[in-house]
């Protein structure tokens, strides 16, 4: 292909000249200039993937393909908001965009335009994890089976979900105690849902699937509509997500898919690294371009990351390299405990932030969410500001109860939000006058009763038509008045403030949507609601140190980077896979992910000791130390963090 093409003919919509492949490796070039047949780009961490695929999608429309007839998927509503961006910067304004979106939200859109093929109501509910969760807990309570068993039947479920079984198909072939009993609970969790119209966060990719298997009408539509698709992060594909993908191509096969074998770390959550091992061999002709130029880290901190991953075997053989200057080594701390451990780095990050290091540049990392307890007690001792990552604000109770109005008022049948919100404010609503109402036995009910629930009724159609007249904001705004919910909070004098103030907060959100019809706009309010995933919670928080998981982390990146808890048996984990082996390799991929967030400064902490069940057990240092050249490593302290690390930083 012509490269002088986009250097001397580009789009008249510009408005200035603007070089695509300025500024671009040899091999983003490659991948940018490729515009027909399938595309297989291996992306390093930190080799400007983002980059690539968001200018390959500008230089589609400038050789005259329309924006909307092009798809780019991802995992998260933050990257596909960056990628969204990143692509409006490059088309200047113009007004058409691609569709950029994530496999949850394209699975909504496709459901609510296409919901009677589909055969489910335009208007159903989303259940979020704690909403499926609650129904489960609700069905082990009337087949007298503990309630605490509903999060391993909720993982079973899904799983199965992920790899296009269905409930059917799944009870017809259950032979063993534990299936036949995962069946009896699926077959009434299936009920719930469509007895409330709603489906679960697997339902909305499975349905989509089932919808282009089996409607040709529908399935031909889309592969016209699409002509060129994007699929990024695509070894976190599961089953389900890489037929979608497969079956949009079409015959034009006109998809190019984005991954690094090296990052495969959700194989719990049903993904498969075979999907791109074996790209090749599902869509042939293939063009193959590898990313392995790092732009984020120094060269010690790539040295430390290609040893550990290159003991891997399933993996397409990458080596990464940089530009960048050797850098800091790693510093290693041995910790007497994990208070001790804690401690450490809590006064590395305040030394770090006195010294200049915005707050929001550092980032503790650990393999499981228990971790976090003793670090955040550390960061309260010494005042330095920190947020853990998983603490959702969708998930805060008034918040979730705000929205449970909206969606009980657009979808009656959602016993599940009516439940939540009929005491809500307190109403003279009480549980028994709730079973025989959501049972259709209010007949029975006296008539003072029978008043309220029809006020309250009537209230739940009021704000259904607000939420399809009024701007969203303006529709939440409405909501709260009328339900009571503001009142109640601001007559709480505890906690009513703060929590007055997230659903202000809400408010603030909903304004997003005010271009977009309104209840186009709330729908879509209540899809990032029900989709939120920990990445989508950060911002760019420069005023806070993060702790998180690495899984969280992953796609982050941040100049310091403690990586804590390095012990057998907790990093790497030996909790056992679903499978029943624990993926050795899988863990080192973490470990690999753990390392490359950081650009600068690395830290990698264990402790002797760590308190576990209640009790103290001595620890041996993990197995990743011996995988790093001693010559990389350091042994930290406070006052080894010098002047020449703060600089770097």
């Amino acid at each position: 292909m012509d490269i002088d093409f986009v250097n001397s003919s580009w789009c008249s919509w510009y408005s200035s000249p603007v070089n695509l492949i300025h500024g671009l490796n040899e091999q983003q070039k490659a991948a940018v200039l490729h515009t027909e047949g399938p595309l297989l780009i291996h992306a390093g961490a930190g080799a400007g993937k983002t980059k690539t695929i968001t200018h390959r999608i500008a230089n589609l429309i400038a050789r005259g393909n329309p924006p909307h007839r092009i798809l780019a998927v991802t995992f998260t509503n933050k990257a596909a908001g960056e990628m969204r961006a990143r692509i409006r910067d490059l088309l200047q304004g113009r007004s058409s965009m691609p569709l950029v979106t994530t496999f949850h939200s394209l699975g909504v859109r496709l459901l609510r335009e296409f919901h009677e093929t589909a055969r489910i109501p335009r208007t159903f509910t989303i259940w979020d994890r704690d909403d499926s969760i609650k129904a489960l807990k609700n069905i082990l309570d009337r087949l007298d089976m503990e309630e605490s068993a509903a999060r391993g039947y909720l993982s079973a479920i899904s799983r199965e979900k992920s790899n296009g079984i269905r409930m059917k198909e799944y009870c017809d072939k259950a032979q063993t105690y534990r299936e036949r009993t995962v069946a009896q609970v699926w077959e009434a969790y299936e009920m719930a849902t469509r007895e409330e119209d709603a489906l679960d966060f697997d339902d909305l990719l499975l349905r989509t699937l089932s919808l282009l298997q089996e409607s040709d009408r529908v399935r031909t539509l889309l592969q016209n509509r699409f002509s060129h698709i994007t699929i990024d992060e695509y070894q976190d594909t599961n089953g389900v997500q890489y037929e979608i993908a497969r079956l949009l191509a079409g015959e034009k096969k006109n998809i190019c898919v984005v991954g690094d074998i090296d990052q495969n770390i959700y194989s719990w959550r049903g993904a498969r690294i075979e999907h791109l091992l074996q790209f090749e061999d599902t869509f042939p002709g293939t063009t193959v371009v590898r990313l392995e130029q790092n732009y984020r880290s120094t060269r010690t901190i790539l040295a430390a990351a290609n040893a550990v991953i290159k003991k891997n075997l399933r993996r397409k053989e990458k080596n990464l390299f940089t530009e960048n200057p050797t850098g800091e080594p790693l510093m290693i701390y041995g910790a007497r405990n994990e208070i001790d451990e804690a401690w450490f780095v809590a006064r590395v990050a305040e030394h770090l932030i006195e010294n200049g290091t915005r707050p929001g540049e550092i980032a503790v990392l650990y393999r499981e969410n228990f971790q976090s307890r003793v670090l955040e007690e550390a960061f309260l001792n010494f005042s330095v500001p920190y947020r853990v990552v998983g603490t959702r604000f969708f998930e805060r109770k008034e918040v979730k109860d705000t929205l449970s109005y909206l969606r009980a008022a657009l979808n009656p049948k959602s016993k599940t939000d009516i439940a939540r919100i009929i005491a809500v404010p307190p109403r003279g609503i009480g549980k028994t006058t709730l079973i025989k109402m959501l049972q259709g036995g209010e007949a029975s009910l006296p008539a003072g009763v029978r008043a309220k629930i029809a006020a309250f009724r009537e209230l739940l159609a009021k704000i259904k038509y607000a939420a399809e007249t009024l701007p969203p904001f303006e529709a939440i705004r409405f909501t709260l008045e009328a339900s009571g919910m503001e009142a109640m909070l601001k007559n709480d004098t505890e906690e009513g403030i703060e929590r007055l103030e997230n659903v202000r907060e809400l408010v603030n959100l909903a304004t997003r949507y005010s271009d977009l019809p309104p209840r186009e706009g709330i729908e879509k309010l209540l899809e990032e609601a029900a989709l939120q995933s920990d990445q989508d919670e950060i911002e760019d928080v420069r005023s806070s140190v993060s702790l998180m998981t690495v899984h969280a982390a992953k796609g982050l990146e941040f100049d310091c980077v403690f990586v804590t808890g390095l012990e057998q048996g907790l990093f790497p984990s030996i909790r056992q896979a679903s499978e029943g082996e624990r993926d050795e390799e899988e863990e080192r991929r973490l470990f690999y992910v753990a390392l490359t967030r950081a650009k600068r400064l690395l830290y990698l902490s264990y402790a002797s000791e760590r308190a576990k069940w209640g009790q103290r057990e001595r620890t041996m240092p993990s197995e990743f130390f011996e995988d790093i050249d001693p010559r990389l490593t350091a042994p930290a302290s406070l006052e080894n963090t010098t002047e020449k690390t703060i600089e770097l930083l």
